[in-house]
C-alpha cells in the first residue's frame, strides 16, 4: 500500500491516511477483503508515529471501511458491510453547498461543475461512477 503524507498540509496526518485509504479502495487498488499492513508496518513504511496510524485505522473502522479480526489482521471491509451513515451524507451535502456557493462566485457554471464531478467519479473507476 502506497500512501503519500504531506506533513506541511493543513489536514491532520491521520486524516490524510483515512482519505488516501478510502481513495485506494474507491479506485480498486485496495480490494474488498484485502489485508492491510499492521499499524507498525504502515508506520514504518510512511515514517510516522504508530499512534497516528492507529488513530487513522480506528477512524476507518468507525466508518466501516476496514475491519480488524483479532489474531488475523486488518482487512478492507466488504461493501455490503459498510453502513450508510446519514451523518456522513449530511456532511457531504454541507460541503457541496459551500462548494456550489464558491463556484457561483468564481463564475463556474453548473455544467462545468457536473462535468468535473463526472470526471472525478470516472477517475475512481468504481461501480458508483457516472457514465
Amino acid at each position: 500500500m502506497f500512501l503519500t503524507i504531506n506533513p506541511k498540509s493543513q489536514t491532520p496526518l491521520y486524516e490524510q491516511i483515512v482519505q488516501q485509504v478510502k481513495e485506494l479502495i474507491a479506485k480498486g487498488i485496495l480490494e474488498e477483503g484485502e489485508q492491510l499492513p499492521s499499524v507498525r508496518e504502515l508506520a514504518a513504511q510512511i515514517v510516522m508515529n504508530p499512534n497516528t496510524v492507529s488513530k487513522a485505522y480506528k477512524e476507518l473502522e468507525r466508518q466501516d471501511v476496514i475491519v480488524t479480526v483479532r489474531g488475523k489482521g486488518t482487512f478492507v471491509a466488504q461493501a455490503s458491510e459498510r453502513a450508510i451513515d446519514p451523518r456522513q451524507r449530511k456532511i457531504i451535502q454541507d460541503q457541496l453547498n459551500k462548494l456550489v456557493v464558491e463556484a457561483n462566485y468564481a463564475n463556474v457554471t453548473k455544467e462545468e461543475m457536473i462535468e468535473w464531478v463526472e470526471k472525478e467519479f470516472k477517475a475512481l473507476g468504481g461501480t458508483r461512477h457516472a457514465d
